[in-house]
């Protein structure tokens, strides 16, 4: 029988937000047995925390570690961070529903986000999905949203158009199926094709199933530029007319034209709170954010799929005029903001690429790596889409301090790293830093925000968000998933050393097992896929 571990002499940060308190926590078995002040430690092996704080395990509320979790189930980068538990599934990307006739759609989907995606790695459904993850073992928690451009993808493909009520009837169908076996909710991706293609009738109809199954609907809006208040309120009327509990991806206001919109999109989700409609948000602590290259370009110029986009550009009539969208915007489409016209070429970073030969570009603007290939930016991104298959990933600058600021010092933000994990490629440092980053830099360096505050917002709201009433707090009976970290912790990824391991994270449990000891992974994994509620 496994004795008890009885950790004494922390500074517990119990993730309400309230004051450290000096105490022990006792586990027994998965769950923690008792909190105070010098608990007997008969029968128990007692760990001296030394006056290290002590925290409940870091909930990682936005992440595209889907696959991730299948190729490498201990998430070092994560656990590392006093990650506990991850969600996965945003964007309106999972691995799931597959459908026989889409399964190659599907993992070209997922693949312009993630890389190469292997046949036997997206699956029929939640069920599955959870089946392959827990066979293998797991260090860590998981939690899934079922992917809006994956249930597209299942139903009607790539086509550019409204579904028929049999067809939305059978996404709110395949909806329905995973969220009863378990799935937390559903996740939009609104500039993302094939999800990018729905309107309101469709997006009411499956927020009113979500709904039902009092699950989550997260979303990345419309617009993060100047159309940034309008899509905000797309999302909001849609969780007022259907019920559903929301959180908005990664709020942010993205080139510097429009920073200082964030505030005012604060205030419209105060003003949807006051009339009733649960919403919240999370953001990632960095001025930049990454995503596929694909996002370079209309999403319309996807209609058909990637194959329909990759003829596109090789037509030069059609190339012609993809380049002027891109480097003038769309002027057929105002609702459509060109990046590059916002933020230009140079503030779009090559992150990463499949093909071999593409490697050298990784790490450089497109600026400068069109001129090392002699020639212009727009003919590298076609070259880039062309050749690598729309797997190409990018980071680009785009965002202010102030907003940043304003995101994390709000009472309805969390913390979700947005972690695009790709090994051998240079990703964006979140997937490596976030968590340390806003402990150290952002609370203590900075003093954006209280320690105590910045672990609520790491732990006990998204726990509530996402039904994971055991867990986010230190409190007996809930389940001992915890961290052990020192004052002086730190996030060491940069942009041009994106996969350096943070340090100061010197003990982890889940389901009160040593993942992460001294620093380096046990090799146990205890880690489940969650269920809400």
């Amino acid at each position: 029988m496994t004795r008890d571990l009885l950790i004494r002499g922390a500074r517990i940060i119990d993730g309400s937000g309230a004051p450290w308190f000096a105490g022990d926590v006792r586990i027994s078995g998965d769950r923690i047995a008792a909190v105070g002040a010098k608990l007997a430690d008969e029968d128990a092996d007692v760990l001296d925390a030394a006056g290290r704080y002590l925290a409940p395990g870091f909930i990682d509320a936005h992440t595209h570690d889907d696959l991730m979790f299948l190729r490498e189930p201990e998430r070092l980068e994560k656990a590392i961070q006093g990650v506990t538990t991850i969600v996965v599934g945003n964007c309106s990307f999972s691995l799931y529903p597959k459908v026989p006739a889409q399964a190659d759609a599907l993992r070209r989907h997922f693949g312009a986000l993630l890389g190469e995606t292997a046949d036997d790695e997206v699956f029929a459904d939640f069920a599955a999905y959870r089946a392959a993850l827990e066979g293998n073992g797991i260090a860590l928690n998981l939690v899934s949203l079922v992917g809006h451009g994956a249930l597209r993808l299942a139903v009607m493909g790539y086509d550019e158009r409204a579904p028929t009520a049999v067809e939305l009837a059978e996404m709110q169908r395949l909806l329905a199926r995973d969220l009863a076996a378990g799935a937390a909710g559903l996740s939009l991706g609104l500039v993302y094709p094939p999800s990018a293609f729905a309107q309101t009738a469709e997006l009411v109809a499956l927020a009113e199933t979500v709904a039902a199954h009092q699950a989550v609907l997260a979303a990345h809006v419309r617009n993060y530029e100047a159309g940034l208040v309008p899509a905000v309120d797309e999302f909001l009327a849609l969780l007022k007319r259907s019920g559903a509990q929301g959180l908005l991806s990664h709020l942010q206001s993205a080139g510097k034209p429009n920073w200082g919109g964030v505030g005012r999109a604060i205030k419209r989700l105060e003003g949807a709170r006051a009339d009733g409609v649960d919403v919240s948000f999370d953001m990632y602590p960095y001025p930049a954010g990454s995503s596929t290259i694909l996002q370079l370009l209309p999403p319309t110029a996807q209609s058909g799929g990637i194959d329909a986009l990759i003829a596109r550009l090789k037509d030069p009539v059609q190339r012609a005029g993809l380049r002027q969208a891109v480097e003038e915007g769309d002027g057929r489409n105002g609702t459509w903001p060109s990046k590059v016209k916002l933020i230009g070429w140079n503030n779009v970073r090559i992150s990463g690429v499949g093909l071999p030969e593409l490697k050298r570009f990784e790490g450089k603007p497109m600026d400068a790596a069109a001129a090392e290939a002699g020639m212009d930016p727009f003919d590298l991104l076609a070259d880039l889409v062309i050749r690598d298959g729309g797997q190409t990933t990018i980071v680009m600058f785009q965002l202010g301090e102030a907003d940043l600021r304003a995101a994390f010092t709000h009472p309805l933000h969390m913390v979700g790293s947005d972690s695009l994990p790709r090994p051998g490629t240079r990703p964006h440092p979140r997937a490596y830093g976030t968590f340390p980053r806003v402990l150290g830099k952002l609370a203590r360096d900075d003093g954006w925000l209280g320690l105590e505050d910045a672990v609520r917002r790491m732990t006990s709201i998204a726990a509530q968000r996402f039904g994971l009433m055991d867990r986010g707090l230190v409190r007996p009976g809930l389940a001992a998933d915890l961290v052990l970290f020192t004052a002086d912790l730190a996030d060491l990824a940069s942009f041009d050393h994106p996969t350096e391991l943070a340090s100061g994270i010197d003990r982890v449990w889940v389901a009160g097992r040593t993942i992460l000891a001294d620093g380096k992974p046990t090799g146990l994994r205890p880690g489940r896929v969650l269920g809400r509620h």
